[in-house]
């Protein structure tokens, strides 16, 4: 296992041992890594390659050996902290894209609130890096993107009523990381 795993070569070896098989989940993740190289000059320079590491890792929880909750966010994360990786990399994977709205659908914003959010250019730039990339590594713009989530997931369900309620959280921080970039 990398001892790195907040480096982008640590990130993408343990990406590479858990998401492969998952078709266009490994597609989406290997573009939000690619976007978030593009939007890294958002952050700041020492922040960056923890940006692309948060960008590989960010889905990690949907690996099937990782499931305990069913919510990616917090299965990941865990996973994260049981291997040892940097905190601040752990709270990245936990509250990527507005995780916080669909943990309260879910009945885990306790457990999601062991990881601590940061209000940073950094979460910023890995939202936007989701936030823009389709479900099998499409380039979208933020609009096209959160309909095509509300699309895939049937009204009444935890991810359609938490990406409705995110999205001017998701929003704000797209065009924060736009206005950083000068876009």
């Amino acid at each position: 296992m990398p001892t790195a795993l907040d480096t982008p070569q640590g990130a993408v070896e343990l990406a590479e041992s858990l998401l492969p098989s998952l078709g266009n989940r490994w597609l989406h993740t290997q573009a939000v890594a690619a976007r978030a190289r593009e939007v890294a000059t958002a952050v700041p320079e020492q922040e960056r390659g923890l940006l692309v590491a948060a960008a590989w890792l960010h889905d990690i929880g949907y690996a099937p050996e990782l499931r305990e909750t069913g919510f990616h966010p917090l299965d990941g994360a865990r996973h994260l902290e049981g291997l040892g990786a940097p905190l601040r990399l752990v709270q990245l994977v936990a509250h990527h894209s507005g995780a916080v709205y669909e943990a309260e659908q879910r009945g885990l914003s306790a457990e999601l609130a062991k990881y601590e959010r940061e209000d940073s250019p950094l979460l910023d730039a890995l939202i936007c890096a989701d936030m823009t990339t389709g479900p099998a590594g499409q380039s979208f713009d933020f609009d096209r993107r959160i309909d095509e989530i509300l699309v895939r997931y049937e009204p009444g369900s935890a991810v359609h009523t938490a990406i409705s309620k995110a999205r001017p959280y998701l929003g704000a921080a797209v065009e924060r990381t736009c206005t950083r970039l000068g876009k």
